[in-house]
């Protein structure tokens, strides 16, 4: 396994996912009187998994079609679109 690699996944992936959407609807089903922490823990991880392996399955595939750099490319472009919007929306 590539360590360096494996950090800067992680690194990037966890900082990302830190206050997002996903991150809040979990707090609030675990918040929830007599919710099962352990249950709501095991779904939430489970969901990541399978959303991760959607993307790195699809990443995969789009990338024997289009060079990895124009995704790169694309990907960046489409965070700064997402981003002007919610500024011109707020």
């Amino acid at each position: 396994m590539d360590i360096k690699l494996f950090a800067t996944v992680f690194a990037t992936i966890f900082l990302a996912e830190l206050g997002d959407k996903t991150q809040l609807a979990t707090l609030l089903f675990a918040a929830r009187e007599g919710s099962n922490l352990l249950a709501v823990f095991v779904a939430a991880s489970a969901a990541l998994i399978a959303a991760s392996a959607i993307a790195v399955l699809a990443g995969g595939v789009i990338s024997n079609y289009i060079d990895p750099k124009y995704l790169s490319y694309i990907a960046g472009v489409a965070f700064i679109l997402v981003g002007a919007w919610t500024i011109w929306q707020a």
